[in-house]
Order: C-alpha cells, then sequence, then structure tokens
C-alpha cells in the first residue's frame, strides 16, 4: 500500500502576489481605435497622470494563476484518498513537480520592481505578513478544535499546511534588491538550495528547508522578461512540450512506488528522508531541472486570450488561503474514511471535480471582497505618511 502525507504535513500551494499586479503593456489595438478622436492641446500634456485610465491586466497571467491554483487545490484533495492507488500517486507526482515552481517563478517575475520603498513595503507587510499571521493563527485553531489536537500551539514560526507560502513568500520579496546586485544570482541561488538539501540542522522554523530549497524558482522569475514567455508560447514549444508529459507521467508510473513523497516537499533534507548525504544534491539539481521543463510545459499550453475564468485569477489568494480548510474539515469529519468508494476511478474523479469547482468559487469577487479585510488590509493608520502613498 502507497502511504499518503500524514494529516497536517506541510504541503506546497500558491498565494496571489499583489506586489506588481499583471497587466498589458499597452491598451489593446482595439480599444484605441475605438475611442473618439480629440484634438491635440498643449495643455494635454499637463494633465496629471492620476487621470490617464488604469492599465488592463494581462490575461494570460491570471489564466496561470487561476489554473495553478486549481492543480493546488486538487493535488491537496487527492492526497486523503490515493492510498494505494499507483496511477493517482504518478499523477500527484507530476503535479507536484511543477505547480508550486510555476506559482513561485510567476512571483518572482512580478516581484522585480521590489526596492524596499515605503509603498512597496506597505503593500508587503499588508498583502503578506497579515495574512500570514492571520491564516497560521487560523490554521492553528482549526486543528486544535475542529481536528482534536488540543496541544497544537499557536506559534509563528512553524507554519501548518499551506501557511507556509506566505513566509516564503515575504523572505523572498524582501531579498530581492540582493539577487538584483548579484552577477549570477540563479547560481547563487541553486548553490544555497544544494546545500540546504544536505544540511538537516536548518530545522522548521519558518519552514526555512522550503524557502532556501525553491528559492531558485523565484530568483528565475526576477530574471525573467517579456520576451521569455512569448517564446514560450510559440507553436513548437507546444508541440514539443507533448512528448515530454507524456515521458513524465510514463516514469512517475515507474516511480510511484520506488521514490519518496518528501523530495517534492522540499522540506527535509537528504538526512531526514533516509537517504546518503549526496542524494541532496543530486536530487536537488534533478527536481529543478525536471520542475522547469514541466513549467514550461504548463506555460505553454496556458491561453492567452481572456476566457469565463480570467477573472478569477485576481482572487488566487482566497482560493489558496480557504481551500486547506475544506480539505482538512473533510479529513476532520471522517468524509473520506466514511465514504470508501472516493478511494476508487469513481471516487477520484469526483473527488478532482469538487476541488476544482470549490476552489474556483473561493476565486470569485464577492469571496474577495468579503474577505479583503484579511488578505488586503488597508491599515494605513499603521504606517508613516509616505508609506501610505502609492
Amino acid at each position: 500500500m502507497f502511504k499518503a502525507p500524514s494529516e497536517f504535513q506541510r504541503a506546497p500551494f500558491p498565494a496571489e502576489t499583489r506586489e506588481s499586479e499583471p497587466r498589458h503593456e499597452d491598451a489593446p489595438a482595439a480599444a484605441r481605435a475605438s475611442s473618439p478622436a480629440v484634438p491635440t492641446r498643449p495643455a494635454a500634456s499637463a494633465r496629471p497622470a492620476a487621470d490617464a485610465p488604469a492599465k488592463r491586466r494581462d490575461a494570460y497571467f491570471d489564466n496561470v494563476k487561476y489554473l495553478a491554483i486549481v492543480l493546488v487545490a486538487v493535488a491537496h484533495a487527492w492526497e486523503p484518498v490515493m492510498d494505494g492507488s499507483r496511477t493517482t500517486r504518478a499523477l500527484y507526482m507530476v503535479v507536484y513537480t511543477f505547480h508550486m515552481p510555476a506559482f513561485i517563478l510567476i512571483s518572482g517575475y512580478f516581484s522585480r520592481s521590489f526596492d524596499m520603498s515605503p509603498a512597496k513595503v506597505k503593500r508587503l507587510v499588508t498583502g503578506v505578513a497579515v495574512p500570514y499571521v492571520l491564516f497560521e493563527t487560523a490554521y492553528s485553531l482549526f486543528k486544535r478544535y475542529a481536528g482534536g489536537a488540543d496541544d497544537t500551539p499557536i506559534t509563528l514560526l512553524d507554519p501548518l499546511f499551506l501557511t507556509w507560502f506566505l513566509i516564503a513568500l515575504f523572505i523572498w520579496r524582501v531579498t530581492t534588491p540582493l539577487w538584483q546586485s548579484l552577477r549570477h544570482p540563479l547560481a547563487v541561488a541553486l548553490t544555497i538550495a544544494v546545500l540546504a538539501s544536505v544540511t538537516p540542522g536548518i530545522g522548521d522554523d519558518l519552514d526555512l528547508q522550503r524557502v532556501l530549497q525553491l528559492l531558485p524558482f523565484f530568483v528565475l522569475g526576477l530574471l525573467l522578461k517579456p520576451e521569455h514567455f512569448r517564446m514560450v508560447r510559440r507553436r513548437e514549444v507546444r508541440l514539443l512540450s507533448l512528448p515530454l508529459l507524456a515521458g513524465a507521467l510514463l516514469f512517475a508510473y515507474w516511480a510511484a512506488p520506488r521514490m519518496q513523497l518528501g523530495w517534492f516537499y522540499r522540506s527535509n533534507s537528504a538526512q531526514e528522508l533516509g537517504a546518503p548525504w549526496w542524494s541532496g544534491a543530486v536530487m536537488s539539481l534533478a527536481m529543478f531541472g525536471c520542475a522547469l521543463v514541466l513549467t514550461i510545459c504548463f506555460l505553454a499550453w496556458v491561453p492567452r486570450r481572456h476566457l469565463w475564468f480570467t477573472a478569477l485569477g485576481a482572487g488566487t489568494i482566497c482560493g489558496y488561503l480557504l481551500h486547506g480548510f475544506l480539505v482538512k474539515g473533510a479529513g476532520y469529519f471522517g468524509l473520506f474514511d466514511r465514504y470508501e468508494w472516493l478511494s476508487g476511478p469513481a471516487g477520484l474523479v469526483v473527488v478532482s471535480l469538487v476541488a476544482a469547482v470549490a476552489v474556483t468559487a473561493l476565486c470569485t469577487p464577492p469571496v474577495r471582497r468579503a474577505l479583503r479585510f484579511a488578505t488586503e488590509p488597508d491599515m494605513n493608520w499603521a504606517f508613516r505618511r509616505g508609506a501610505t502613498e502609492r
């Protein structure tokens, strides 16, 4: 029998990064063509910039975020029901190889403008640090009272379940100016990741193992430019991605009964996984390469146009932070033990669909507005005037 992850094992997924919203570089040509002609006037150049229309969000990146959060929710929903299913375990391994790296890479890409200015520091605190404190506390209380774990402490040092990503994003973004000043930042980040994978003494505080082992994807995102994403979306890349994905699925099916899932979580060193120390370096580089290839395959097939779910990309922070309560709640109340058929093929399809629909609902504008007090608090009262001016 295959062993699924333990009940409250830290497992990945993404939150929405709002430091730099994905936007079109220019207004659509159709919109400009349909605008009425306005005579040129000297005074127009003196008009305040605030009067200019807001740039539109980039549909491609919103699509990436929405599809990535769906994969995260579905993978989390598989954990309680994949025990004994080699096929589900293989799918789980493939998804876990790239879904967080893809989201982290996009987070790095939109963190390129972070410069520790007062306004951006304020957004980092209110959009990342405050949600971490609130939801780390909420998940601890949820585990204590709904899960019956009375000894669960409320601590900000040991992230529970999916809150690790928020503290990781805080650390990565604060160090952005450092990475942008280095000559070879990706090589340095990969070296740090390899060293972390062979250093069991790092411990669990702030989930630093995972922060350091996933760091290269954030740094890579900082190095990317718009033309890189245009290259990924080329037709030949999409065609090449199909055999690569098929090969990954076949390899995962072979490796499913042979490989520990701990390598995919990146939250432990090689020694803690019972492997020789040198295997940490090998697996760290191998997992980086596999994740990068599958991330490219994923990004190549994400639609570029505006679709029915595009607007939901702006609410992925809510879907990310809330879907964990549904998955863990179902486990706490014995749903998966009571209905054993959920572990069968039909049950896995049902679980996947329910998870996808649930996280989609959690990304909708009404949920985002209702949760804004926790995910996007204003908090002008806590900052000096310079930090509140955007």
